[in-house]
């Protein structure tokens, strides 16, 4: 596995289990509160879904040049927002560096 590679499944790893631990805490809609009890709390949102909407619109296109098929990410992107952006770019990394084939076998 390549530096990109492990740093991208490090970071998707940490970061989803931090998610989760935040999730069972709070709730799947916690962040709503915040976003609207918060000036800088619906700041973080606004900028969160114009980020993830971007990259969106890069996934997609990214996808069809890459032979990926994209609608598992898409899913992942539009309920768990940057955990399904990481775990697309795992993928697409892992895809051309050769690891998933390395993996399979």
């Amino acid at each position: 596995m390549k530096s990109p590679l492990v740093l991208l499944v490090v970071v998707l790893t940490a970061f989803s289990l931090y998610t989760l631990g935040v999730v069972v805490n709070h709730g799947y809609t916690g962040f709503l509160v915040l976003a609207a009890s918060e000036p800088w709390g619906g700041q973080m949102f606004v900028d969160l879904v114009i980020a993830l909407t971007l990259f969106l619109i890069w996934m997609l296109r990214d996808a069809r040049q890459q032979g990926i098929t994209p609608w598992l990410y898409v899913a992942l992107l539009l309920t768990t927002g940057s955990i399904g952006a990481l775990a697309y770019l795992v993928h697409r990394t892992a895809r051309s560096s050769g690891a998933g084939a390395v993996a399979a076998s």
